[in-house]
């Protein structure tokens, strides 16, 4: 119980401090947080949102991401006013036959992540290349034509 600027304990009045129970709060969030292992969830039906690498090399910037499990054909990259877009899908499926029964596992997870890139890039001329689970895509950055000087007559 408190009265003003002090709470009540057995070994007398202390002050207290407003910020040691948001203290506390975080302490048990971050607890929690480091309780929870992602593991394998990717292929736990969850939504996931991978790391990113961005790289400013010179005329590019490229993005790279682990997507394990992930095929081609499942993944989205769209550019759109500097801020790109990586979405997949992946689904995995098992079947297990024994004297009496069958087993099926289907599995479906998704991600999808969107990030600012540092400069303007444009989509022409891009490249992706999905390798090893790890994707790389390259975009070109976006040419502003340099500003002229206009005299005054």
């Amino acid at each position: 119980m408190r009265f003003g600027l002090t709470r009540w304990n057995p070994t007398g009045a202390t002050r207290w401090d407003p910020f040691d129970e948001m203290r506390q709060i975080q302490n048990q969030i971050n607890d929690m947080f480091k309780e929870m292992s992602l593991g394998d969830k990717w292929s736990e039906g969850g939504i996931l949102a991978p790391l990113v690498d961005v790289k400013d090399e010179g005329d590019n910037i490229s993005v790279t991401t682990d997507l394990p499990g992930v095929e081609k054909e499942d993944v989205d990259i769209d550019v759109r006013d500097n801020m790109l877009t990586i979405s997949a899908k992946c689904g995995k499926e098992s079947e297990e036959s024994e004297e009496g029964y069958t087993r099926r596992e289907r599995t479906y997870s998704m991600f999808s992540r969107t990030l600012a890139l540092p400069e303007s890039v444009t989509s022409d001329g891009a490249k992706a290349r999905l390798e090893n689970g790890v994707l790389k895509v390259t975009f070109p950055k976006l040419k502003i034509e340099e500003k002229k000087k206009i005299m005054i007559e």
